[in-house]
């Protein structure tokens, strides 16, 4: 492929000279110069090509580095967490979404001096590279200084989830620190979806989200499960390592697919170090990994900085059942009482409220102080509760033929009522009160509310 490439270009170039030598009007060095932007669009269409059909050596150079061996990723095309298509779509970051500031404009300054910030990343004693230059300040002070609600916020959300992520990432022997990545992923957010279908906490895309044993179906999206996805991520980020052999290569392949960061080392002359390719990588990326670095710093100087964990609703404990009988999250909550938001906060992967436990056994998260009433009430009376009406063969069906179907988690603002919803949603009224099980049009500033799309 590489030596017919070479071949065609050759000959391309030899008529293009032929043609220049022969003319010399105006109007024939015109079309010269359209043939050859046109040349040119047809090599990047090439180089395009080539790159989707196998990953590039690095060009030669003296001083750079053996190229990683990909045979430890099982498949360059399948552990992709986010392809090409994904970083084009998602047309801003996520954290740049949250912060409301364009970080490739913004210069931000503190009364911290550079010294003292420096002295505070060298303390943290990362074991993944922390280095500090105006960009990366430029996070740091972005995530200290310029959203402490929407930090203290995150703070509080930590207290639950980074105790899950920390024993995931010990399981495999990986950097307790990569669980700062799901701040910059996804803010916490479990429902978290991108324009181009990334799911969950740690979008993850449909195909690799499969490849890395995660359970897609029309009852489960296990991309949604906070531990499972934990779980997948941090063995996405084991095989990154395996290739790349740096932390922070294999970070950046998380946001933007290995294949982009070949991609980088190979225009960067072969050098393997994130800030010899981050002129190289998607714009996005740039910014991922000094986010990255200013989320550590701002929690590791939280109380420096006056940042304050919120009471964000999250229990302190939490219990874990195996479910082998389908179950409605409704049964659990008019039988042991159980609000049906707190068990969608805790099991955000059951997407239709149903935990199709006939088809294989599931798990069913609950606060510790619901542990007793549910383990009294775990009897055939809570399997056969109103089972007829929620779980009945039709309900089932149309689940089960719904497919492709996507819930999103929509919160009430002041002044939102169900038409003005539903129209923004492209649903009927009707649709979105048979999903949430409204009886009345009124709504609440706060509520959430379930949209299932296709």
């Amino acid at each position: 492929m590489k030596k017919a490439l070479l071949i065609l270009l050759c000959i391309l170039g030899l008529e293009c000279f032929a043609s220049a030598q022969g003319s010399k009007t105006k109007r024939e060095l015109n079309m010269l110069r359209r043939q050859n932007a046109e040349l040119l669009r047809q090599l990047d269409s090439l180089r395009a090509a080539l790159d989707s059909l196998s990953i590039p050596e690095p060009a030669p150079s003296e001083n750079r580095e053996e190229a990683p061996d990909t045979g430890s990723f099982a498949s360059i095309q399948l552990a992709d967490s986010l392809m090409d298509v994904w970083y084009r779509q998602r047309k801003s970051s996520d954290f740049e979404k949250y912060s409301g500031y364009d970080m490739d404009a913004v210069h931000f300054t503190s009364d911290v001096s550079d010294e003292e910030m420096m002295r505070r990343l060298a303390a943290m004693n990362s074991y993944i590279s922390l280095p500090f230059n105006e960009t990366v300040k430029n996070y740091m002070v972005l995530y200290s200084e310029k959203m402490p609600r929407h930090m203290g916020a995150m703070l509080g959300k930590s207290l639950y989830y980074f105790p899950i992520f920390e024993e995931k990432f010990a399981k495999y022997g990986l950097p307790l620190e990569l669980k700062y990545m799901a701040v910059v992923e996804s803010g916490f957010n479990p429902l978290a979806e991108s324009r181009a279908g990334a799911m969950g906490m740690w979008q993850f895309m449909y195909r690799t989200g499969r490849s890395y044993d995660l359970r897609i179906n029309s009852f489960v999206d296990e991309r949604l499960d906070v531990d499972k996805a934990a779980d997948a991520a941090a063995r996405y980020l084991r095989d990154a390592y395996n290739v790349f052999g740096d932390w922070c290569l294999a970070i950046s392949s998380y946001n933007c697919g290995s294949g982009n960061v070949y991609k980088a080392i190979r225009r960067a002359g072969g050098k393997m170090d994130f800030w010899s390719i981050y002129p190289y990588l998607p714009r996005e990326t740039r910014g991922y990994m000094p986010a990255f670095i200013g989320v550590m710093y701002a929690f590791a100087y939280a109380k420096e900085y006056g940042i304050v964990a919120e009471d964000v609703g999250m229990p302190a404990k939490v219990d874990t059942f195996e479910i082998r009988r389908n179950l409605h999250f409704r049964q659990i909550s008019e039988v042991v009482g159980v609000p049906e938001e707190t068990l969608r906060l805790l099991n955000p992967q059951y997407t239709h409220d149903i935990i199709p436990g006939s088809e294989g056994t599931y798990v069913l998260n609950l606060p510790y102080s619901w542990t007793g009433p549910f383990i009294d009430a775990n009897t055939d009376s809570l399997y056969t509760h109103r089972a007829g009406e929620l779980l009945n063969a039709q309900v089932l069906k149309n689940v089960a033929e719904s497919g492709n179907e996507t819930r999103i988690a929509y919160k009430v603002r002041n002044g939102d009522y169900l038409g003005k919803i539903a129209q923004r949603n492209h649903c009927t009224v009707a649709q979105l009160k048979k999903w949430n099980h409204l009886r009345s049009d009124k709504l609440r500033v706060g509520q959430i509310l379930y949209i299932y799309r296709r």
